[in-house]
């Protein structure tokens, strides 16, 4: 069973940025489609980013409307860890952060289609 662990969270000035990064163990990434929700106090938990990739080791990313242009989703297949880089970050930003890993093909999305959640890390930018 793969393990996820998120780190990188914190709080930041409106504007700035924040990288996080989630590591897995007990399976590679190479096998997962990883993505990024979040859940701010209150609300449902919601779709940020995902990213997979096919045979042709081609990566496939998809982001959610809010993180267009901001937010980027990467991976370190090497490392085993999935980033997610966070730019111009804004207060509605804030927000428990989650990775989690589900199958390569599905509705990436949704948050049922994922199998492993990480405990998540708190991110919190001030106006």
């Amino acid at each position: 069973q793969v393990q996820l662990v998120e780190s990188g969270g914190g709080l930041v000035q409106a504007g700035g940025s924040l990288r996080l990064s989630c590591t897995a163990s007990g399976r590679t990434l190479s096998s997962s489609a990883m993505g990024w929700f979040r859940q701010a106090t209150g609300k449902e938990r919601e779709f940020v980013t995902s990213i997979t990739w096919d045979p042709s080791r081609t990566d496939y990313r998809y982001y959610a409307d809010h993180a267009k242009g901001r937010f980027t989703i990467s991976r370190d297949n090497a490392k085993n860890t999935v980033y997610l880089q966070m730019n111009s970050l804004r207060p509605e930003d804030t927000a428990v952060y989650y990775c989690a890993a589900g199958p390569r093909s599905g509705n990436y999305y949704s948050a049922a289609h994922y199998e492993r959640w990480g405990q998540g890390t708190q991110v919190t930018v001030s106006s």
